[in-house]
């Protein structure tokens, strides 16, 4: 390809994505620099310039600011109002009350809902803090931020890629990129130019800022800095990606705006019937009206969500399951689709032989991870191989733990890990479960892997014998033999029995790895590649994958029993994505898409293809967060689970983004809602549960809130239609609201889970909380509350009660009834009684509670002046109770009606 265009200056780097394309010379003549690197004035000049290798901040909104907003709600601005209206007529007590109400709820949302944003710095913590560079000709060690596009730099095992770098110079260099691309492999680098367009897991002969050196060392030129590197553009995809509004916050602000818009209307309404009609003075006209204001905004909502959201917040993190953004929780009983990351989170991210291909046999290898344990058995047989039946399938398990560099070790938390590359560490795994009788072995030189060649050879004497081991791919191998050892010793190679077997292999998604031997009797120590032309016989080949999570299994067929759909997205190759998609029971028929056919893909078809396809496979970062997009235009509430960095912008820009605890990298769990403890897909199921719980809970608290302030709104509304004395002052009204609402709503936050919860589908999160079933059973019960208080009126005036004496009755009865309701909430259809006063003690707690309040607001001096109440005769409260239980029974007579309705239907 030609020479790519200079910058504007004439000394910075390209910013483009065409660097694989271009040779070495290319390189470095596009980026005016040679092998002695640049001049230290030079690398100033370009600083200046470029500006330092970091990735840019974001600045945070200060806590006020922040606080502020939790007052930016109609309902809010309604008590405001009602405030400044106090004020002005010299209630000083009510206004302070009133505002009390509205700063209790700000800093409720304050302190449970604002979190700080860390995502950003968390990525920023990713890069390397020192490089090893050669300017001048000269090497030196400088802080990594001082690295611009054209340095060249040195690469060693164990470093962190300080930058975006085109390598110059390899040598066995294996680069583990799993943060940026999904894949479980180390990728081996190499320095040859590209011919065509390839995806960023495979630019093989480039390497990415905040990527780790697994094994071998590199010099690389730098072709990109801070936010123009790979990693830089996650940095500003993160950025980029607005807060989405959960549905329940979108439904609330909307019910806010309704009851606001009725507030107002009513208001204009009944002054002017009032001032005009009934000759009301004007003062107390208005502290009526600011009744039916404080009556009709269910003040105490914002803070009884919270709470509710709260708990359950709580109860997952029990569960293993930590929420970071309180509104995530109602999210996750609306979610329909789950786009899950392959590599770590259904899968292990750890390499597993599964069978092992010799001459005369196809073996079956148990078990899971790096934990060596497991059965070897023949394919298809239950018990365990004997070894000494077997020696060609144990040549094949010496040769390939004798030439391997990895090694396999036990952590104190008991893990098993691999320190190596994972395929080789699945290798030593193997090694361990064969339990071969111990060999003595003495190795000496070898030839280490390399992409160039595919393969690794290694010179060595066992039990006294000179052997050459030779392992790699099996393409690779089979050229290279002309013999195969079989069950009855060596004998020809049967090229078409390998081909044949090892298709079937290929087909299981299984990755394959080979080995070979050769006697090399007589031979000295030295090896190189002349030594494995002509001699090897073949041993087999191994099938290896990284295995699907067991308990992932089962949580999809729970996700897919709730009519959630389980989309998976990788780095990965589209083959083995299909087969560990199949394994996982993700559904029958799959085939995947990949990130070339999805860029080719319009906005507009992607919103359709991305509902037909379960598997996306050879995805990037930009590819994860258009799928999401895609999803959530198509009206889907989106969860998106990973571990790597290449995951959190798709994660920040889902409904529901959910990051592995265990494996995942800081950045993913800050740009998360949520975190696995875990690691573990099933915990996503049982949170959904939860969260279905929790918006079942909540939709009982807001029919039971409503039709309460529906009632004090109605009484209100016919006493100044009537001429008449208000039944309740506006400080009765928020004790209502606020003191026993609040309080006796705590207790349906505890409620359990209904019957069959997991087997129905998702709810349409476009769907109104308020449905016409809910405006109905609101209408109804705040009719049944307004008509008790006012029969109760109308008995105490003809016997002649005075106004407080009244007040107290009325404030003192709707509280019970309320009481009462309460129990009809526990179930939306069902008989209430069923369920049960044992199944949620926090009932029994809530009463006691209530009885408290209700005795501090009539019998205690204090209150009593403040809230102008009277002491109440035991028989008031009998009478109270009464009313209470008739309500009980008319709402559960209507659930009785409208179930058979339902039935009938």
């Amino acid at each position: 390809m030609g020479a790519i265009e200079p910058t504007d200056r004439g000394t910075a780097a390209p910013r483009t994505e065409q660097w694989y394309r271009c040779s070495v010379e290319q390189t470095l003549a596009n980026l005016q620099t040679g092998t002695t690197g640049l001049s230290p004035e030079e690398a100033q000049a370009r600083l200046l310039h470029e500006g330092p290798n970091a990735l840019p901040g974001k600045a945070a909104d200060p806590a006020w600011l922040r606080f502020a907003r939790h007052f930016n709600d109609v309902l809010i601005y309604i008590l405001l109002a009602a405030a400044v209206a106090t004020a002005l007529m010299g209630h000083w007590t009510d206004t302070l009350v009133i505002l009390a109400v509205a700063v209790i709820n700000a800093a409720i949302g304050f302190f449970q809902e604002n979190k700080a944003e860390k995502s950003l710095a968390a990525l920023r913590g990713m890069l390397s803090s020192t490089a090893h560079v050669v300017r001048n000709g000269q090497k030196m060690e400088i802080d990594a931020s001082e690295l611009v596009p054209g340095d060249l730099i040195a690469l060693r095992p164990g470093d962190k890629i300080p930058a975006d770098v085109r390598l110059i110079e390899v040598h066995h260099l294996q680069v583990e990129e799993s943060m940026l691309t999904g894949e479980s492999l180390t990728v081996s680098k190499q320095v040859e130019a590209l011919d065509a367009e390839a995806q960023l897991a495979d630019r093989t002969n480039l390497g990415f800022s905040g990527t780790n050196i697994s094994a071998g060392n590199a010099k690389g030129v730098v072709i990109a800095t801070g936010a123009h590197t790979e990693l830089g553009k996650i940095n500003r995809m993160i950025a980029t990606v607005d807060e989405s509004e959960t549905p329940l916050l979108r439904q609330i602000a909307l019910l806010g705006k309704r009851i606001f818009q009725l507030i107002l209307g009513m208001m204009v309404a009944l002054f002017v019937i009032g001032f005009f009609w009934h000759d009301y003075p004007f003062g107390e006209l208005l502290l009526s009206l600011i009744s039916l204001a404080v009556a009709s905004v269910p003040e105490g909502l914002p803070a009884i969500v919270s709470i509710i959201l709260s708990l359950g917040v709580q109860r997952m993190a029990r569960n293993k399951a930590i929420i970071r953004k309180l509104p995530t929780v109602e999210n996750l009983g609306a979610m329909s689709v789950i786009c899950s990351d392959k590599t770590g989170t259904l899968t292990m991210n750890e390499m597993t032989v599964k069978n092992v291909l010799t001459a005369s046999n196809i073996f079956a290898v148990e078990g899971q991870s790096y934990e060596p344990r497991g059965r070897v058995t023949l394919a298809g047989a239950t018990e365990p191989v004997v070894w000494a039946e077997h020696g060609n399938l144990a040549a094949f398990v010496r040769a390939v733990d004798i030439c391997n560099d990895a090694s396999l070790q036990r952590g104190d938390d008991g893990r098993w890990s691999v320190v190596g590359g994972p395929t080789e560490g699945a290798l030593k795994v193997l090694a361990r479960k064969a339990e071969l009788p111990q060999a003595e072995v003495e190795r000496f030189a070898k030839i280490p892997f390399d992409s160039a060649y595919k393969y690794m050879a290694r010179r060595c004497d066992v039990d006294g014998e000179s052997l050459i081991y030779l392992k790699g791919a099996p393409d690779v191998l089979l050229r290279m033999c002309d013999r195969q050892l079989g069950a009855d010793g060596i004998q020809p190679l049967d090229r078409a029995y390998w081909e044949r077997e090892m298709g079937h292999i290929a087909s299981q998604g299984l990755r394959m790895l080979a080995a070979a031997y050769k006697p090399t009797p007589g031979a000295g120590h030295e090896i190189d590649h002349d030594d494995l032309q002509q001699g090897m016989v073949f041993l087999g080949v191994a099938g290896l994958m990284d295995p699907p999570r067991p308990e992932a299994i089962e949580a999809i067929a729970m996700c897919r029993q709730a009519g959630i759909q389980v989309k998976m997205i990788t780095g990965d190759h589209p083959d083995t994505a299909v087969a560990i998609a199949g394994m996982l029971g993700m559904g029958n028929d799959l085939r995947a898409m990949t990130g070339q056919e999805l860029e080719q893909t319009s906005d507009a078809d992607l919103k359709a293809v991305a509902m037909q396809y379960s598997v996306f496979a050879r995805t990037s970062p930009e590819h994860k967060l258009r799928l999401v997009r895609a999803l959530q235009a198509s009206e889907q509430v989106v969860g998106m689970t990973g571990d790597g960095v290449n995951d959190a912008p798709a994660l920040k820009q889902a409904d529901v983004g959910i990051a592995m605890g265990i494996k995942g990298t800081e950045v993913t769990k800050e740009a998360a809602d949520m975190v696995l403890t875990d690691d573990n897909f099933s915990t996503i199921a049982n949170a959904v549960r939860e969260g279905r719980r929790v918006y079942d809970n909540l939709k009982k608290t807001v029919l039971f809130v409503l039709p309460t302030n529906m009632a004090q709104g109605l009484l209100i509304v016919m006493a100044i239609l009537a001429g008449a004395v208000v039944p309740l002052s506006p400080l009765q009204i928020l004790w209502m609201n606020m003191a026993t609402s609040t309080t006796l709503s705590f207790a349906l936050a505890f409620e359990p889970g209904e019957p069959g919860m997991m087997k129905r589908p998702p709810r349409d999160a476009r769907e109104s909380i308020l449905n016409g079933f809910a405006v109905w059973r609101v209408l109804f019960v705040g009719g049944l509350l307004t008509t008790a208080a006012f029969q109760l009126e109308s008995w105490m005036v003809a016997g002649g009660q005075d106004t407080d004496h009244i007040r107290t009755m009325i404030l003192h009865t709707l509280v019970t009834a309320q009481w009462a309701y309460l129990f009809n909430c526990r179930l939306q259809d069902q008989f209430s009684l069923n369920a049960g006063l044992l199944r949620n003690v926090a009932l029994l707690t809530v009463t006691l509670g209530l009885i408290l309040l209700q005795c501090l607001v009539i019998y205690v001096p204090f209150m009593q002046t403040a809230f102008h109440t009277v002491a109440l005769p035991f028989s008031s409260w009998l009478i109270a109770l009464g009313i209470g239980v008739l309500v009980f029974f008319a709402v559960e007579l209507e659930k009785l009606v409208i179930r058979r309705w339902k039935e009938r239907r």
